[in-house]
């Protein structure tokens, strides 16, 4: 299958720049690991799809399971390219419908073990399409969200400035934007309830010219260490009991309903043939349901649905 990507001009780079970004965030939970007893050693498992397979393609998942601090923490890099667009990806681009395709990206979340230290999510990816004969078209999306269980001001103020500062290069509006757009993406509709605090989501992003929307997507991916590592070296060695535990495997489970029912990634992946295995790291590694739960009032469980997880101006 032909290399859609070797058609555009100006996209060298952003494989080794995503690989590069792929260690420099799974070398840092791994420093944190090593920092005391019990951490765990990342796994490391390179892939490849080859001829005959729905996709063709490579990666390179690395994941930390059963840690001392990250319970299931998974990083995954893919490199993929398919005969066919699959309908998630061509909603907003009909005339792209059953164009052959290439993507790459680095998708990460993380699931701490401590219920005070929030889920993460982050993602960055390029998609080139186009039908023989005709200019590729390349696009963009990506950004990085907070789930907290037991929520603090001062980690979400500083999360959402992480984002603002870089977004800020490319444009006064791009944080105000893409922060309503993850605040709209990231719900759960069928709950009336948002996921987590927010963060910046992006999606078909192109208007900034190849070069600066490429650029704009690595900032945001350089922007994730310094907004998440911070609130974890606060929260992470914070004591709790069975009763924070079992809030947390609680709603996990609300995180679990996003990703299968509404996640535009998951479908992605999964409608395209891509590796199982690695479309579903974000799933946490226990998770818990139950019928018409209501927390008390005036509780630190009651605060996250009634301060938290609400849209609102954090910064």
């Amino acid at each position: 299958m032909n290399n859609i990507f070797g058609r555009s001009a100006g996209v060298a780079g952003m494989r080794d720049y995503l690989l590069g970004l792929q260690t420099r965030i799974v070398g840092a939970l791994q420093a944190i690991e090593d920092e005391g007893e019990g951490g765990a050693q990342a796994v490391v498992d390179p892939w490849r799809k080859g001829e005959g397979e729905q996709l063709q393609g490579d990666g390179i998942t690395k994941i930390i399971e059963g840690g001392r601090v990250f319970e299931r923490a998974g990083c995954g890099f893919s490199h993929v390219r398919g005969p066919r667009l699959p309908p998630s990806a061509t909603q907003h681009r009909p005339e792209l419908a059953g164009a052959p395709f290439e993507a790459m990206g680095v998708s990460l979340v993380f699931h701490p073990r401590s219920p005070y230290v929030p889920t993460v999510h982050m993602n960055v990816r390029m998609i080139a399409a186009g039908h023989a004969g005709s200019e590729p078209v390349c696009w963009f999306g990506g950004g990085m969200d907070l789930t907290p269980y037991y929520g603090f001001d001062e980690d979400v103020v500083h999360f959402h400035r992480s984002c603002q500062g870089a977004l800020a290069p490319f444009g006064s509006d791009k944080y105000p934007r893409f922060k309503q757009w993850c605040d709209d993406y990231f719900s759960l509709k069928h709950r009336a309830e948002q996921r987590g605090v927010g963060g910046v989501f992006f999606d078909d992003f192109s208007e900034l010219g190849l070069a600066q929307s490429m650029a704009m997507t690595q900032a945001v991916g350089d922007a994730f260490l310094p907004a998440y590592l911070p609130i974890v070296q606060r929260r992470f060695d914070t004591p709790y009991g069975e009763r924070e535990r079992d809030f947390q495997l609680y709603r996990r489970g609300r995180y679990v309903e996003f990703n299968l029912v509404w996640d535009r990634g998951t479908h992605f992946g999964l409608q395209s043939g891509g590796r199982t295995e690695s479309i579903l790291l974000s799933m946490p590694p226990l998770a818990s349901w139950a019928y018409r739960r209501t927390p008390a009032a005036g509780s630190p469980e009651a605060k996250l649905t009634e301060h938290f997880l609400v849209p609102r101006d954090w910064v």
